[in-house]
């Protein structure tokens, strides 16, 4: 009973929270109609208080709407890399374990070469490709994060091709390919939006690590990693609001995230669910 409320108050809190963030991200900025680039020196680095609930940065720039300016820029990249890196592994993965012989052996040498690179050097070399820009970003993440995505989907279609549903359409004439995509690649559906979940809050914290570096986003555009960057001379000053209100923003939602994708993982796999709770 204990474990059954615990898991009811994760769901319910982390369903609250992106709730919260979502709708913030969205209607803030329409309804507000105030310019978060706006500077007035005469009310930089003010603490928190009624008039600025997050306080003011060192341009006097309100930070609450700049924080929810840059988590709709963070929002946006980890959904749409999260999203590109899906389909490229649930791809890349179910062609693998589909077709298997040399085109498997192929595939995951390919994977097992980028693998090789660590993710943040080759999002550094990806971004360093472009221009400054949400669009260099996306690219950089997307192409560092799809292996995960591909693994996952060719375990589980090399799963499946012993299923005797799949037996039963070999026998009766289907190629691979038909094979493939009637019926493995809608078995593995779920898994791959499990996946894209989870690559989310990543991606958020890949972007928000390259516009840290200076790598990312433009520094005059807000993003939650600029917003921690251009926070550090705050905090060496003693000013701790610039830097603690964005990486609250950036912690809180990627929990959030995390939480609901753990609660679809039991729902996927119950029988795991009960083992952890035995």
């Amino acid at each position: 009973m204990a474990d059954q409320r615990t898991h009811r108050l994760r769901l319910w809190t982390s369903a609250v929270t992106v709730g919260v963030v979502l709708l913030a991200v969205l209607l803030v900025p329409p309804l507000v109609q105030l310019d978060e680039q706006a500077v007035d020196l005469s009310r930089k680095l003010l603490p928190p208080s009624w008039d600025h609930p997050f306080g003011t940065d060192d341009l006097g720039r309100d930070l609450l709407l700049r924080c929810i300016y840059g988590l709709r820029i963070s929002l946006l990249v980890g959904l749409v890399a999260a999203l590109v890196a899906t389909v490229v592994g649930t791809a890349v993965g179910a062609a693998a374990g589909a077709l298997g012989g040399w085109t498997d052996r192929t595939l995951m040498r390919l994977v097992d070469a980028f693998s090789s690179v660590p993710h943040l050097l080759l999002g550094i070399f990806v971004v360093a490709l472009f221009r400054p820009g949400v669009w260099p970003v996306i690219a950089s993440v997307a192409v560092t994060h799809w292996l995960s995505t591909a693994r996952i989907v060719r375990s589980e279609v090399l799963s499946l091709r012993t299923r005797p549903f799949v037996d039963a359409a070999v026998s009766g004439g289907a190629s691979r390919w038909r094979v493939a995509v009637r019926h493995l690649l809608p078995a593995v559906l779920p898994q791959a939006g499990l996946a894209a979940v989870l690559m989310v809050p990543h991606a958020m914290w890949h972007e928000s690590a390259l516009s840290f570096l200076g790598l990312g986003l433009p520094s005059h555009q807000a993003s939650l990693g600029n917003l921690v960057q251009n926070a550090r001379s705050s905090l060496l000053a003693g000013d701790w609001w610039p830097t603690l209100f964005p990486g609250l923003l950036l912690i809180l939602p990627t929990l959030a995230i995390a939480g609901l994708a753990g609660v679809w993982r039991d729902r996927l796999n119950p029988r795991r669910r009960s083992e952890l709770m035995l």
